[in-house]
């Protein structure tokens, strides 16, 4: 485990790549912390022009005029007095660890979803309850002690961007006021650890003979994919619905469509080389017959 922090804090590295990871950094920007180094991963190829582009973290250290750089050695000579991670996207170095205090934001209630993909995990696994924990970073994946754990409840319609601005909104919540209370003692983890695996395309591949209920959390999860008449078919927004049970698996009745298990009713769809329209409006264009499938 990294070094205890110490009880006044006021000197903050950042450590943080994406989207999800901009608003901790305004948030302990506006609260008036020092910081005097962000660090993010190298520039990327982004976008449909495949240009080189900073991190959303990088350009957001950038906006408030704060140094910033993708070189992690540039942590051995800095004057902090605590380091936070949110999802950074690579390995702490255990030098590092053992020179300067680290706290990391995790998106799950831990040891469940120790990993790269917790919310994403949570949402396929069914899990009623998700959360925020605050923890001490260790050489280990996700195994550090933890300062601050928030129970959150899933909506079983909530779909990933929506669920995870939540926890990020929490988890920002949570940091700002864990160091401004004082870290405490952090409490090590109990339980059987579950790990959150990366999201493959064949998790995001439908299956229609499998039940309504995981191929509605496939799709919650985002870039859920089907065929229809032999191209791919992306299926952006789903919802539940007690009509058409006795379809056959990928069959249509209106805007239903038949599973192992139930049906589910579309609402947001896209055809291949189309952009995303609501599912309304690509029925009557493509007005698929009764003896159709999706998945075919």
């Amino acid at each position: 485990m990294s070094i205890p922090p110490p009880a006044d804090i006021s000197r903050v590295v950042y450590l943080g790549t994406p989207a999800l990871a901009v608003p901790p950094l305004l948030a302990l920007h506006e609260a008036g912390y020092s910081i005097p180094l962000v660090i993010s991963r190298p520039d990327a190829r982004r976008g449909r022009g495949k240009e080189f582009t900073a991190s959303p973290v990088k350009a957001a250290a950038r906006e408030l005029g704060l140094p910033v750089t993708d070189d992690l050695s540039a942590l051995v000579d800095i004057d902090a007095d605590l380091a936070v991670v949110v999802s950074y996207g690579r390995i702490i170095p255990s030098a590092l660890l053992a020179q300067l205090a680290f706290v990391n934001i995790h998106f799950s209630l831990l040891p469940r979803w120790r990993g790269a993909a917790p919310v994403e995990r949570a949402i396929l696994a069914g899990d009623s309850h998700t959360g925020v924990c605050l923890m001490a970073l260790d050489q280990e994946l996700d195994t550090g002690a933890v300062y601050r754990r928030t129970d959150v409840e899933i909506d079983p319609d909530e779909n990933l961007e929506d669920l995870r601005g939540r926890l990020v909104e929490i988890g920002t919540h949570q940091l700002v006021d864990a160091l401004a209370g004082g870290l405490g003692e952090p409490i090590a983890q109990e339980g059987e650890p579950e790990y959150a695996k990366k999201i493959t395309s064949a998790d995001r591949e439908l299956d229609w003979t499998d039940d309504a209920n995981e191929i509605h959390r496939r799709v919650r999860v985002g870039g859920a994919f089907t065929s229809f008449r032999g191209k791919r078919f992306k299926i952006h927004r789903t919802s539940r619905t007690e009509r058409g049970a006795d379809l056959p698996p990928g069959g249509f009745d209106g805007l239903c469509v038949g599973t192992g298990a139930g049906a589910l009713e579309l609402a947001e769809v896209q055809a291949e080389g189309k952009p995303r329209q609501k599912a309304a409006d690509w029925r009557n264009g493509a007005q698929p017959t009764s003896d159709e499938r999706l998945g075919r």
